[in-house]
């Protein structure tokens, strides 16, 4: 038997006092509680919540700017306005850290090699193994989409290696460090350098495989050497390049990096920039070496050398790594100004999104290549040696009393 009808909801009295509903419009709530209206609507909202409908026709930068409103989609929205916005101004230079398996799963191809392309990165500082995985796009090994919980034990007997849910014949590593150990017997590697000078050569020989190849393009290595993008590792010996760099040493090989060199080049491209009323801005793309690596270069200047300076002027951080923990991949903004590594007046423009860098990365640069237009490149590879000079010089005033 079907249950009874319920019995239609009554009809609530309305009262002129106290009406159903009365839709708060902007005008009347400043009316109504001016104190209120004024924190609320002027002080702390940014915009209404009342997006458009998605549709089929939605592009990409639509979506960002309507859709992704809050919590980290909003924070990821706010990240691509002030990339593109104020980072990409023509008198910001953007230094950009990488870490994490980036380059395996083919960012450098779909995002970094762009940005770079339309001058949109200035200076990098990376792992050894991003860049050494880069290797293997320009020598045209293959790299395969695949699916987390494989059975290992078979991808050892069968000589598949496996970063996640990426997988690739072991002959990617074994003819990688062939590259690396025979370019790198040659003469023109035959010293001691700066990680910088390092990547910029092998960059050349990427860059003429590439045009020899047709594969233009394919590596982030090569695009910074035609842009004169300085790429710095900031723990050489970290990564099979620095492994292969340790077996020529055992050769008798004279190739040496100097970290400590790298220092004070990293720190000269920010003064540089600071000396000629230019703006520094930081994109750190997950944490560890590299985020600190970038960051530092503000203590350098003013802790350590002890010329005035005030920190980074902007901040854009995209990380899975939490603040509570207390390491330095989820160090906040905040706590970094506390170092010197961030200006103080310049909290405002720091944005962290708490985010897989695999995902926030094409979405960023997609925005940032539809909404601003290609800038001149800096070439700060081909001026570091006057930015050094001109660390070095200050520092020795400062000093010794001597220019």
């Amino acid at each position: 038997m079907p249950p009874p009808e319920e019995p239609p909801f009554p009809a609530l009295p309305e009262s002129p006092d106290t009406p159903l509903a009365s839709p708060t419009s902007v005008e009347a709530l400043r009316q109504e509680c001016p104190g209120r209206a004024r924190y609320l609507l002027d002080r702390i909202s940014q915009k209404r919540i009342d997006p458009p409908a998605i549709t089929a026709g939605t592009d990409l930068g639509e979506l960002i700017e309507q859709a992704f409103l809050s919590y980290n989609a909003g924070r990821l929205r706010e990240a691509c306005k002030l990339y593109a916005e104020k980072m990409l101004a023509d008198d910001v230079v953007v230094g950009v850290s990488l870490a994490g398996a980036l380059t395996p799963a083919g960012l450098g191809k779909s995002s970094i090699v762009p940005l770079i392309n339309a001058g949109f990165i200035d200076w990098i500082v990376s792992t050894g193994a991003n860049l050494y995985h880069d290797t293997h796009f320009a020598l045209g090994m293959e790299m395969h989409q695949s699916r987390p919980g494989l059975d290992d034990h078979q991808l050892r007997d069968h000589q598949v290696i496996r970063i996640y849910d990426i997988v690739f014949d072991a002959e990617n590593l074994y003819g990688t460090d062939r590259f690396y150990r025979t370019l790198c017997r040659g003469e023109e590697f035959q010293k001691t350098m700066g990680t910088p000078e390092f990547h910029n050569l092998v960059g050349k020989y990427l860059a003429q495989l590439e045009d020899q190849t047709g594969r233009n393009g394919s590596s982030l290595l090569a695009a910074a050497y035609r842009a004169g993008v300085p790429i710095f590792t900031s723990s050489p010996g970290d990564s099979s390049i620095g492994m292969n760099l340790a077996a020529l040493q055992l050769e008798g090989s004279r190739l040496s990096l100097d970290p400590l060199k790298d220092v004070n080049d990293a720190a000269a491209i920010v003064f540089h920039a600071k000396q000629q009323e230019e703006k520094s801005a930081v994109m750190l793309l997950g944490g560890g070496s590299p985020k600190n690596f970038l960051l530092q270069t503000e203590p350098q200047i003013q802790e350590v050398l002890g010329l005035p300076e005030a920190g980074h002027d902007y901040f854009l951080q995209v990380t899975d790594a939490r603040p509570d923990t207390g390491g330095l991949s989820g160090a906040t903004p905040q706590e970094a100004m506390t170092w010197g590594k961030v200006d103080p007046a310049k909290l405002p423009d720091t944005v962290t999104c708490y985010l897989d860098t695999t995902v926030a990365l094409p979405l960023m640069t997609a925005y940032a290549l539809r909404t601003r237009r290609p800038r001149t490149h800096r070439r700060l590879m081909d001026r570091l040696p006057i930015s050094s000079a001109l660390l070095a010089g200050r520092y020795r005033g400062r000093r010794f009393g001597a220019s």
